[in-house]
């Protein structure tokens, strides 16, 4: 991944990992399956009506929407609810690194090197770390929740690289339009009509701000970027970006909520980055190795004559 694709991957993870913040702050007076179908309402209208469908299959775009909307963040924003902090949902949910690596080798028989499996490796004892230093902010429900969201999420991406499309502004548009409807089926089967009274009733200034900052930088910008990458790019490759969330997801839990973040949050964190560096650096050090090569060679045929 080159420098500038780099650097703008990791701010959209700025955003995405204050995200969580910003999702606790809703789902304090909203149901979180209610206000993630309003957050993909904000993002696809009325963009959708400016934007050309994408030339690829309705199956690809509705199965987007669907998984999406629901399995992504409809589950990770219950998870929340269901008793995991902010900066804790923020560390799980960078699981699908390994789902997005297992999936990128089976599916797209993306090579899985060295660094990659080092850069893995490093990032998963920064996760082991993190749920080892959350002084119990966590719940079995919640757990299995963001799990689930997790996987959904690598499913999502693994939904964009075969679509195939080269569209990702609009592929993104058009696919997040079917997820409003099955998260309000979701949310009404689960709790029944009160849940839009009470949300009508309960709306305040925060609400509005958490709504309108999921749906515009979090999911329209964010997600423009993100598929961008993902159709540049192996997924293995694009995958391991998503780990600096939980970095940033912990800092606006610390900055916001007061969630503790001691010497074990600050030391996983910077495994985490470490991981992230190796496999994002590995094009760089082939590049090295192979000038090495060349200079060795260039040196060794100066010394035959």
């Amino acid at each position: 991944m080159n420098f500038k694709d780099a650097l703008l991957g990791l701010f959209v993870m700025l955003i995405w990992g204050i995200n969580f913040s910003v999702i606790k702050l809703g789902v304090s007076q909203t149901d979180p399956m209610l206000m993630t179908a309003i957050r993909f309402t904000l993002a696809t209208v009325p963009l959708i009506f400016f934007v050309k469908k994408p030339n690829v299959p309705w199956r690809y775009l509705i199965s987007y929407g669907v998984i999406f909307g629901v399995g992504v963040w409809g589950v990770a924003s219950w998870s929340i609810t269901a008793g995991l902090s902010a900066g804790m949902a923020s560390v799980l949910l960078q699981t699908n690194v390994i789902f997005g690596l297992l999936i990128g080798f089976l599916v797209f028989q993306d090579k899985i090197t060295a660094n990659k499996v080092i850069g893995a490796l490093f990032a998963g004892c920064g996760l082991t770390l993190s749920l080892m230093a959350t002084d119990g902010t966590i719940t079995l429900q919640g757990v299995v929740l963001i799990l689930i969201s997790a996987l959904s999420w690598s499913l999502v991406s693994t939904i964009v690289k075969k679509s195939g499309t080269t569209q990702a502004f609009a592929f993104s548009i058009w696919g997040m339009a079917f997820a409003p409807v099955p998260l309000l089926i979701f949310a009404l089967s689960l709790h029944g009509t009160g849940i839009i009274t009470e949300a009508i009733e309960g709306w305040n200034r925060y609400t509005t701000f958490s709504v309108f900052f999921q749906a515009y930088p979090t999911t329209v910008f964010g997600y423009w970027v993100w598929n961008r990458l993902l159709l540049k790019y192996p997924l293995s490759t694009v995958a391991p970006v998503n780990l600096t969330v939980s970095v940033f997801g912990l800092m606006g839990g610390a900055l916001f909520y007061g969630e503790p973040v001691g010497a074990l949050q600050i030391l996983a964190a910077s495994l985490i980055l470490s991981g992230v560096l190796v496999i994002l650096l590995n094009p760089g050090r082939q590049s090295l190795v192979r000038m090495v090569m060349r200079l060795r060679r260039h040196a060794s045929s100066n010394a035959s004559l």
